[in-house]
């Protein structure tokens, strides 16, 4: 006999809902990381009140607890020193012989499409430290990024 006739509800073979996974390590961010964090947490708050169905509350109180432990464990960075790339600092450096910027943020806030990289990224990890005129090692290379410059992002940091 098929299992679709002996099975008395479809929800006997949904996969499972899992918590949204926390990143492991500190949970540092920028001033702008925490504000968004604070207003996301507002946000779904607000949508949970008006939820239209349980199903629909449930998806968004999950969403909540992720962000509502983002928030409560998060780390506001102080501004890096000129010159030494941190938690938001506007780097610009040279790979392969392109120039190009971003700026390093915390998991959350990070944006690759509007240059803000998280810290924990493969290249925020080989920046990250670093001074203006070093060289640092990325993609196996020991001299593959040349940094040009590191200031605090207003933006980031306001």
């Amino acid at each position: 006999m098929s299992v679709a006739f002996r099975r008395e509800s479809d929800d006997e073979h949904k996969e499972p809902e899992f918590e949204l996974p926390i990143p492991v390590g500190a949970n540092l961010v920028t001033p702008r990381g925490a504000r968004l964090l604070g207003e996301e947490v507002a946000r779904i708050e607000a949508a949970v009140a008006a939820a239209p169905d349980e199903e629909a509350r449930k998806k968004l109180l999950r969403q909540l607890r992720y962000f509502g432990t983002r928030k409560a464990t998060a780390e506001v960075q102080a501004a890096p020193a000129d010159g030494l790339v941190g938690i938001g600092s506007r780097v610009a450096y040279r790979l392969n012989g392109t120039e190009r910027s971003v700026t390093i943020v915390g998991h959350d806030e990070a944006d690759p499409a509007a240059h803000r990289i998280a810290f924990t990224a493969p290249l925020g990890r080989a920046l990250m430290g670093a001074e203006a005129g070093e060289a640092v090692a990325f993609q196996g290379r020991e001299d593959a990024i040349a940094i040009l410059a590191a200031t605090a992002d207003a933006e980031v940091m306001a």
